[in-house]
């Protein structure tokens, strides 16, 4: 049975890289691209590139205002996890009354006009209490209403050997006239991979793909050289002259060192000075291939863009080996083949 995935949203394609490598060990089960849509240009290429070379129009760039809907090809599956910004924790959590935060609707049309047998809705943790938890709530009943079963998790990706702690809210919908139940994927199994591993083993070749270094100014240098590694810009004993004049919220990530004997703490898209995750015993920032391996990317994932441009690719993906896991539990539920499963840890 191969699915023919659509997406919205699509980002670089952490979650088709993920669909398309899941293997159950049965050939006959498999998930293909079928289309895909982001609105930001070098994102767009890049998805191009690693994941549907052989068919490029297959990705369709454009504002989801303005895509014709009516256009699309049949799918059996959709992905979709609209821009996260209006839910994150560490945002103004706008929720519905933000300009991403109503964008999950084009999924829910999606949804209804082609009825697949399956979908996979990815967000930020922070989506729970945004509007005082209605926003939530509402964006199941649609997708309850649209007709399907419902089988959301808080997924922290570090307990899956993913080298990042990285908690995303993921919600598995199964078409209601179909008889499957889905399972959480268990943990059990999987050990925690620390940075220093991800990173290293095996090394990375100085003339990667976006490998390129940050030069950073004396003043931040010197500064890492004061911050041990786990530390960050409030905890770390800085001088006076090095220390950050900031009164109000202070992010934890601010010049974070990585603890290379943990997972990284979380990648991100955004963010100006200070929020570029840094290197444990090198008073620099990862590069964007290091932050690729946090994330699971192969080396030979090739990204699109300006270095600045790669990031937020980089910071708004799943990780791959994460989805890989999701979808694999997917093809086994549809395939009638039994898999270790872990409870619900949000109820329905």
């Amino acid at each position: 049975m191969y699915f023919k995935l659509g997406e919205l949203f699509c980002g670089p394609g952490g979650i088709a890289k993920g669909a398309i490598t899941a293997d159950i060990g049965d050939p006959e089960w498999k998930i293909v691209h079928c289309w895909a849509n982001d609105f930001d240009a070098s994102t767009c290429e890049t998805y191009r590139k690693n994941i549907c070379p052989d068919d490029p129009e297959s990705v369709i760039c454009e504002d989801v205002h303005k895509l014709d809907l009516d256009s699309l090809k049949p799918i059996d599956a959709l992905a979709f996890g609209a821009p996260c910004n209006d839910f994150s924790v560490v945002g103004k959590q706008k929720g519905f009354d933000g300009k991403y935060g109503p964008l999950y609707s084009y999924g829910i049309q999606v949804l209804k006009k082609y009825q697949p047998q399956w979908f996979l809705f990815e967000n930020v943790s922070g989506i729970r209490s945004a509007n005082d938890g209605k926003a939530f709530e509402i964006i199941k009943s649609d997708m309850r209403d649209a007709g399907y079963r419902l089988y959301p998790n808080m997924y922290k990706f570090e307990d899956y050997g993913i080298p990042q702690a990285r908690h995303r809210m993921i919600i598995i919908g199964i078409r209601s006239d179909l008889p499957y139940e889905f399972k959480i994927p268990s943990t059990k199994g999987y050990q925690k991979k620390n940075c220093r591993e991800a990173i290293e083993n095996p090394p990375i070749p100085e003339d990667a793909a976006n490998n390129e270094r940050t030069v950073h100014a004396n003043r931040v240098v010197e500064r890492l050289r004061h911050i041990k590694p786990g530390q960050n810009a409030w905890t770390a004993d800085l001088p006076e002259e090095l220390q950050l004049n900031v009164k109000k919220t202070r992010l934890s990530q601010i010049y974070r060192r990585l603890d290379p004997d943990r997972p990284s703490y979380t990648i991100t898209g955004s963010g100006g000075g200070g929020t570029h995750v840094y290197h444990w015993t090198e008073p620099r920032a990862l590069t964007n291939r290091e932050r690729a391996r946090l994330q699971t990317f192969p080396d030979e994932y090739v990204f699109c863009g300006s270095k600045e441009s790669v990031r937020k690719q980089i910071g708004m993906a799943v990780p791959v080996e994460g989805a890989r896991i999701i979808f694999e539990a997917v093809l086994k539920t549809f395939a009638g083949i039994p898999y270790d499963s872990d409870p619900q840890n949000l109820g329905e």
